[in-house]
This record gives structure tokens, sequence and C-alpha cells, in this order.
């Protein structure tokens, strides 16, 4: 085994995405002082961004802020304010955090959050999430709407009554940004931004199909999450776009070269669940440590599958933003759905082995994971590591304990490689 490295990502990549998000922080810091442009809250799993965006509103993401708190280590006196107000110890620590930056006063240690002027709720796979924006609503006193989004019902495509339900509402959303904005909606704006959401959506699926390859050139997981911040918060526009080609040059150039994130590449792993964000970097160094490199995650299509084959129509917007929302997103999918997706990553990518973090504070997304770890174990034969933390709270993580369930696992995966074991599904 290698001695500790300390991995990070130090690309143009990176350094762009640094300077993006920092401008992103900066336009709602100024939206919060000035009042304007007003500000929409969304969520990230399917949003209709596009529409929002052709009225010039603002996104806003509290979820994004949430995490960004936690990468700081600076989540603990959020959550603990939530709970404070009487948010329990067990609720999602996304909710608790942003609630606690809410009676904050909004202030971020990157920035200041607007008042939204709209709240959007576009989200169906977690009633908390639903909860969360109805709390938003009640403290804010904004103007909120629901899209309901019905469950993926049919595994091949949305069902057209269920497709024609979606662009209803989002018509009706039309109506109501109109009346926030004071003006009508711009088609050929909107279909413009369309078409920047599907070249922008094109560039990523490429990326993740460079992963890949052996090396693989780029972390799936932990140097995704660099890529996943201006694909949620600018896509749609024409710097995220400028920013994925930029991505998609780098990525092809090591990839050409035969670069990867780490010197020697040993071992290829899927993984699945969020990141415990204000651990990010030990938790990477727990695998970089055995010469192991995420090929892909689940995680990393939370907010779309775009590698599957989707993009954004300009000639049919409202049916594809509806598409995204009903069909191309992990978290409106079944657990089937999911493991169909996680055997692909397995197989196409190459992989050796699935890991699979758990979250203490997100039941709905962890539900299940112990049947899946049986599946691809039992019934595969694909390596499977579960660990258990947290995407947000401190109070969850144990990085003695981790290191050793990974060095107990990595071991094994050793001993299977040198009696010649190794075997993928």
């Amino acid at each position: 085994m290698a001695a500790d490295p300390k991995t990070s990502y130090q690309g143009r990549i990176h350094l762009l995405q640094k300077e993006l998000m920092g401008r992103y922080y900066q336009e709602l810091t100024a939206a919060a002082r000035d009042g304007s442009p007003p500000a929409a809250y969304m969520l990230i799993s399917g949003n209709p961004v596009e529409l929002v965006r052709a009225f010039g509103m603002l996104p806003v993401y509290p979820e994004v802020n949430a995490l960004q708190i936690a990468v700081k280590k600076q989540a603990l006196p959020y959550i603990l304010k939530a709970e404070e107000l009487g948010y329990s110890v067990d609720n999602c620590a996304y909710v608790k955090a942003d609630i606690g930056l809410y009676f904050s006063g909004r202030q971020a240690p990157f920035g200041t959050i607007p008042e939204p002027a709209l709240i959007l709720c576009n989200y169906v796979g977690c009633n908390v999430y639903l909860n969360w924006f109805e709390h938003l609503r009640e403290y804010a006193r904004a103007e909120v709407f629901f899209l309901d989004i019905p469950f993926v019902r049919d595994p091949m495509a949305p069902r057209p009554e269920d497709l024609a339900y979606v662009v209803a509402q989002l018509r009706e959303l039309i109506s109501v940004c109109e009346r926030i904005t004071g003006r009508p909606l711009d088609w050929e704006y909107l279909r413009h931004i369309c078409a920047l959401s599907a070249k922008t959506g094109q560039l990523w699926a490429q990326i993740k199909h460079l992963t890949k390859h052996v090396p693989c050139p780029l972390d799936a997981y932990f140097d995704a999450v660099t890529l996943m911040g201006p694909l949620y918060c600018l896509r749609g526009s024409e710097e995220g776009l400028r920013f994925f080609e930029e991505a998609y040059r780098e990525v092809k150039e090591r990839t050409e070269l035969g670069l990867g994130p780490l010197p020697e590449e040993r071992y290829r792993f899927v993984i699945e669940g969020p990141p415990p964000w204000p651990y990010l970097r030990v938790f990477r160094d727990l695998f970089s440590r055995w010469g192991a490199v995420a090929v892909a995650s689940t995680y990393s299509t939370v907010g779309g599958l775009w590698e599957f084959g989707f993009a954004h129509d300009p000639d049919h917007p409202l049916e594809s933003i509806a598409q995204h929302m009903l069909y191309w997103n992990l978290t409106n999918r079944d657990l089937l759905r999911r493991y169909q997706q996680i055997r692909r990553y397995v197989q196409e990518w190459g992989a050796h082995a699935l890991v699979i973090h758990s979250v203490k504070s997100c039941r709905l997304f962890s539900a299940g994971q112990g049947d899946m770890r049986e599946y691809f174990s039992r019934e595969l034969g694909v390596p499977t590591l579960l660990v258990e933390s947290d995407l947000e709270d401190p109070r969850y993580f144990s990085e003695a304990q981790m290191r050793n369930r990974i060095d107990a696992f990595f071991e094994a995966l050793e001993h299977r490689r040198l009696v010649g074991a190794e075997a993928r599904p």
C-alpha cells in the first residue's frame, strides 16, 4: 500500500470553477443588496432552470448553499441553530443547514443569499424536501409554486399523459413568472437557453464517457463535483457552456496523454450516494492511498442523466424540460432503475468494486442500500463496500472507523487479486 497521498484536482477546470462559482455568489450577494433580479429558489433534481433564466430570474439552490457551507466546515453552527428552532437531530442535514442559514440573516461564508421572489419546488423524490420548501415559504412569505412530477411508471420512457401533465404545469408556471417579473415569456430566448443547455449536457456526457479509459482521466466522484456546481448553477448560460467546452478539452487532453488523478491507478470503483462534504478530502485520500479511482458515480446524476442520451430540445422546450424532470434524473427513478444504472457503470466503465456511502440524515436516498449491497455482491459477484456517515453533519463522521472499513475492504481486494479471483459481472 502506498503512503497517504494528498490528492487534489489542480487543473485549469478547478481554477476556472472557483472563479465562476465566486462570480455566481457575487451575483447572489448583489441581488440580496439591490433586490434585483428576482430570485427563484429551486431544487437540483430535474429543475426547469431554463424557464427561470428565460425570465431573467436568478436561480438559487438551497442544497448547493448548504453543501458549500459544509465544504467550508462551517455547517454545525447552522445545523444547531435549526435544532434550537425545533428541527429534529434526525432531519435532513441540508434542510437544517439551510434553515439555520436563513435565520442567520442569509449570511454564508461565501456570500449573502437573496430573499426569494419565487419558491419553486420541483422535486417529488423526497417528502422532506416538500416540507423544506413549505417551511421556506412560511418564513419568507414569498410566492410558492409546487410542480407535481409523477414517478417513472414506464421503465422505457415517460408516459404521454405524464408528459402532458407536467407541460400543463409548466404553462401555469409561465403565468406565475410573467406576473412576478412583469414581462411576457420570450419563446425565442427560451429556445436559445435550451440550446445552450443541450450543448452543455452533451459535453458533460462526453466527459463522463472519457472516464471509461484506463487510466481514468478524471475521478468521476471527487473531481466530478467540481463540474457539478457549474452544471447546476450555470446551465443554460453562455459562461456555463464555455466552462464545459474548456473542461472537455482538458479531460480529453489528459486522456490522450494517459494521465489520471493518481500516479498509479490500481483499482477502479463505482460509488453510490452523496459525499461527506465536510470531509471530502479525507474521504478521498482513504481511497487514493490504495490507488483507487472512482470511474462513475450515481451522485453525479442527481441533476440529470445526460450520459445515457438526454439532451434538451430547443424546438420543443417545454416538452424537453418536462422529459428531464420526469425521466432523466436519478432521484425520480425507482431502485431497480438505479441498480441497472450501477450495473452499466460496473460493466461499461470496467470497475472492480462498488462503494456505497450511506447517509444517516437522508433515509429516502439511503433506504434499500443494504439490499443493493446484497444484490451486487451475492447476485453479481461485485465486491461491495458499505460505509456510513453524513452528507453535512460532522458529528457523524469518524475517520478512524472509516479508515478501518476501507482498508479492510481493499486488503480483501488485494487478496482476491493475488489468488486470481477478481471477477466482474
